[in-house]
């Protein structure tokens, strides 16, 4: 009956017996372990497990543990889950409905807040709804009737330039933070050691927001909303576009959902708390979620021929001539990865770093060292050695998923296209064929097709 995002352990004094559960989609992290004397320990963060447990993993989100019987029972079901192709008819407007209640109902505090704001379309449809719907709040009668955005990124990226175009729509008031190459460099350690992952594009993605908690909350501000989920929900990300069939996309989304706890929500939790800073996820909203995916995936499928880019029906359920929620371009802006849309030299930079930290001998014997998701790119080694610093028991290794991908894809859906298996690189920009630069993006915007979804398919060609 719970809705919402929770870890927690509930004792009964009476027997010391207890329960623990996670919440639907893992969005708060929890680990289990145990002791050598059969303990039971369970902490939000790994690190408060590996000193005094003979074994942890990861607590699996919707699921219960109770310690009478010893062992786990998955509270959270729903019919997405066991991945049975829906076939409810898309509707506009009742999938935008679904989706502004979601986004209200996290605007229930009396704390200053803000909205995180790249530009791309997901955190931009999160701002575009909480600023309709802000002046309302307590916040808002407390701290100012204006809602405040945060944007990071290299300077002149593709990102910075689009959130100061939606928040000058919206009119929010909006903060930029600037960052280096270097400043991103010199957080990655303290990154690893918080968000307790070494998988590269977690890494990449994490020490932006890391870093662009930490100034916001030295603004003062307790709470940001953020746009985490919609491309697992509607298959956002550039491969989707070689789905070979609607069977095959929705059964990626539901994988790609199950996995967030491990990827997108462990980073957005821990970047922000790392600072003291909560965040809130409206496209991970247990009803908003099972809107979404009773919706047919056909409705899902990235269609050129007919003007449907990534995630058309989300970008369609806003397109209101009367009462725009976002500038057309904004609205039908292609999917730009976050630690690509601050700038690409930073992930440019990063390979170049780890290139000056591992040697090719390293590499030619990293399966020896690293037996277990042996790192493939020096990237991935350098991130695998400092992890290992601060996390060297199996146990913690084994909580990393692993195996091949590109553009952010499961191992699964790269045999949707044979070229990918010799460009595994989980940037976006690895989906060849399919990523347009922020160049060719701005091109298309100004002397291209004015129907939405059509521009794209100048580049895709």
């Amino acid at each position: 009956m719970l809705d919402g995002v929770f870890s927690f352990v509930l004792l009964d004094a009476r027997d010391n017996s207890f329960i623990a559960a996670r919440d639907a989609i893992g969005v708060t992290p929890l680990y289990i372990g145990w002791g050598i004397d059969g303990s039971v320990w369970i902490s939000s963060e790994m690190k408060g497990l590996n000193d005094d447990c003979e074994h942890f993993e990861i607590f699996p989100p919707g699921n219960l543990y109770s310690s009478k019987e010893k062992s786990f029972k998955r509270w959270y079901n729903p019919p997405w889950f066991s991945e049975v192709i829906p076939s409810v008819p898309y509707d506009p407007l009742r999938l935008r409905s679904a989706f502004e209640k979601a986004v209200i109902k996290r605007l229930m505090t009396d704390v200053p807040f803000g909205v995180l704001l790249s530009g791309g379309l997901d955190s931009s449809l999160v701002a575009a709804v909480a600023a309709r719907h802000f002046a309302g709040t307590k916040a808002a009668k407390r701290w100012g009737t204006r809602l405040h955005s945060f944007c990071v990124g290299l300077e002149g990226s593709p990102d910075l330039k689009a959130a100061k175009e939606v928040a000058d729509h919206l009119g929010t008031v909006h903060h930029e933070f600037n960052f280096t190459v270097q400043d991103g460099i010199d957080a990655i350690e303290d990154v690893i050691y918080h968000i307790e992952t070494y998988d590269v594009t977690t890494i990449r993605a994490s020490t932006l927001m890391f870093q662009m908690s930490r100034k916001i909350k030295a603004l003062g501000v307790k709470m940001v909303i953020s746009g985490e989920g919609a491309d697992e929900i509607f298959g956002g990300y550039l491969y989707f576009h070689k789905a070979p069939n609607k069977e095959e996309f929705h059964q990626e989304t539901c994988r790609k959902i199950k996995a967030l706890h491990q990827y997108d929500c462990l980073r957005a939790n821990k970047a922000t708390s790392a600072w003291g800073l909560e965040v809130r996820v409206p496209f991970l909203d247990k009803e908003f979620i099972n809107e979404a995916m009773s919706i047919d995936p056909e409705w899902k499928m990235i269609r050129p021929d007919l003007g449907r880019i990534e995630k058309w029906i989300l970008r369609k359920a806003f397109d209101d001539e009367e009462r725009p929620f976002l500038p057309k371009h904004i609205l039908y802006r292609q999917k730009e990865q976050f630690s690509d849309g601050v700038g690409y030299s930073w992930i440019d930079g990063l390979k170049d770093h780890a290139a000056s930290n591992v040697s090719d001998k390293m590499m030619s014997n990293a399966k020896f060292i690293y037996p277990h998701n042996t790192p493939t790119t020096k990237e991935a080694y350098y991130y695998r050695m400092i992890f290992e610093r601060y996390f060297p028991q199996s146990s913690a290794i084994l909580t990393v998923p692993g195996g091949p991908s590109v553009a952010c894809s499961t191992a699964k859906a790269i045999e949707w296209d044979a070229q990918w298996s010799g460009n595994l690189d989980p940037s976006g920009r690895a989906a060849l064929g399919v990523h347009l630069s922020a160049y060719e993006q701005d091109t298309v915007a100004v002397g291209g097709s004015n129907k939405p979804g059509v521009m794209n398919t100048v580049f895709c060609l």
